[in-house]
């Protein structure tokens, strides 16, 4: 590839303009229910395709487009003008993978947004071949600031920030937030927790409480967190996981003693945690491979949390995975707007696993979208692809909360003769409690489970105000390439996906 100096210089020969007409939807937007009253709903997106009447690298250049629609509301023309309110204003935001150009206008008609350059060639061969994406700011800048309002809450400390999570995830969800008679804090007897116990992690207070919260709704389990059970050859109890943070403040897999680890629950954090203890069934105890296990569990202490393959357990599907108005080319163009913010970040959070997955190496995005499509594929099914326990990266083998628990299951023998034929690094926490591995019989749990509730739950809630739910909880018996094509919309499962 050339030097980027030398691109610029012919960018600079003439400013190339993109004309787009622009038939500003202002009463379909406004009286929308779904742009004035969903919180976070902010986008909705199409993707608009136009071809250039001559290359700029061959010579001058006159390039136009001319969008006749820009969501599915805009259909009727009487729609069209006529503001319903003075501040009605129209934002879009215009993305390719090297740029997001936002504009905004405030009357109907013929609207221009202008390139000066392109930024590289390979962007103009990419907007060429495929055009650029653009997006309506649902409500205009009034609706985004009553979105807002609604949202900024959820990342607060102060109660009516808990309240606004215990909201939105009721009206997104259907979560009831049933409260408990108190004590809310179980008397546990240690001796009763085995290994390979699985604990269940749901936070609604505070900054984490709302990244959870954005989780739930995004991915569709009712928890945000987990961690899991083991016993060490001495019988002391530790508890595994990957989010524990360390001195440098990087969140790195740790086994803790349980006594450390209850008493932060209790004690110190802030985000006011629910937890259930999910007991494994007797059969699967018995299976449980326990030396297997904790030398699995000390050869990945240190490693990082899993931001490798964090989001490809979310993404299975083309389009049944995104909650509106999000799809595909709406996060391809927030990854585009990251990785310029902060390139660090995105190398880690997506660059390498989607180099695997395309054969790639060292490609950053703005170069992965433009190859995805040069194969004859798309960024959307390039999300798709099955992440590998086997993949190792730049520092080291990739682990979330719950795929760092199975992954465990998987060393001590749970997964049985499957084993080779499951990618735990795919689950998401709510495929990991939907397993059938845990007790089915509420007399063999311990007596302390569930002490003073008057609703008899199938696991053990040991912290919380609210009773923590837990759909189709025990009910799927493992089966080949699990979890690999799964929708989570709406909030249901298909059939051995």
């Amino acid at each position: 590839m050339a030097p980027r100096s030398f691109f610029s210089s012919i960018f600079s020969i003439r400013k190339i303009q993109l004309i787009i007409i622009i038939l500003v939807n202002y009463s379909t937007r406004i009286s929308s229910e779904e742009a004035i009253k969903e919180p976070l709903l902010l986008w909705s997106s199409n993707h608009a395709v136009f071809s250039l009447k001559q290359d700029p690298f061959q010579g001058n250049l006159e390039s136009s487009a001319i969008l006749a629609w820009l969501t599915p509301r805009m259909s009727h023309e009487n729609r069209l003008s006529n503001p319903d309110t003075w501040t009605c204003t129209d934002v879009y935001l215009f993305a390719t993978p090297f740029r997001l150009t936002p504009d905004y206008y405030f009357f109907s008609g013929v609207h221009t947004v202008e390139f000066d350059d392109w930024s590289r060639k390979e962007e103009y061969d990419f907007v060429k071949d495929l055009g650029v994406s653009i997006f309506l700011v649902e409500g205009g800048p009034l609706g985004d600031l009553r979105a807002l309002v609604e949202v900024f809450p959820s990342f607060t400390n102060a109660g009516w920030g808990q309240r606004s999570n215990l909201v939105f995830l009721n009206k997104h969800m259907g979560a009831t937030f049933e409260a408990r008679p108190e004590p809310w804090v179980t008397n546990i007897a240690v001796g009763d927790i085995h290994s390979g116990d699985f604990l269940v992690i749901s936070k609604i207070h505070g900054r984490w409480g709302g990244f959870e919260t954005l989780e739930k709704w995004v991915f569709g389990p009712y928890a945000g967190h987990s961690a899991v059970c083991l016993r060490n050859a001495k019988g002391k109890l530790w508890v595994g996981g990957s989010e524990h943070e360390d001195e440098e403040g990087q969140y790195v897999i740790a086994l803790l003693p349980w006594d450390e680890w209850w008493n932060f629950e209790l004690t110190e954090d802030d985000a006011n945690p629910h937890i259930a203890l999910l007991p494994l069934h007797p059969d699967l105890r018995s299976k449980f491979n326990e030396t297997a296990a904790w030398e699995y569990a000390q050869s990945m202490i240190g490693l990082p949390y899993g931001y490798h393959n964090f989001i490809f357990s979310w993404i299975d599907t083309i389009s049944d995975n995104y909650p509106p108005p999000l799809d595909a080319h709406l996060v391809a163009s927030v990854m585009t707007v990251w990785s310029q913010l902060q390139p660090a970040y995105a190398a880690k959070m997506w660059n390498e696993s989607l180099n695997k997955r395309l054969g790639t190496q060292g490609l950053d995005l703005p170069e992965i979208l433009v190859e995805v499509e040069r194969c004859g594929s798309s960024f959307a099914e390039l999300l798709t692809i099955p992440e590998q326990d086997d993949w190792v990266y730049v520092d080291g083998k990739s682990t979330s909360c719950v795929a760092f628990v199975l992954g465990m299951y998987k060393v001590a023998g749970l997964f049985g003769d499957l084993a080779s034929q499951i990618q735990v690094t795919e689950f998401t926490i709510k495929d990991a409690y939907m397993l059938n591995f845990f007790e089915n019989d509420s007399s063999r749990l311990p007596k302390w489970c569930n002490e003073g509730d008057t609703v008899e739950l199938p696991f053990c809630q040991i912290k919380g105000k609210y009773r923590m739910e837990l759909p189709e909880y025990n009910t799927l018996d493992p089966y080949p390439h699990m979890a690999e094509t799964c929708r989570s919309l709406p909030y249901s499962r298909s059939d051995y996906c």
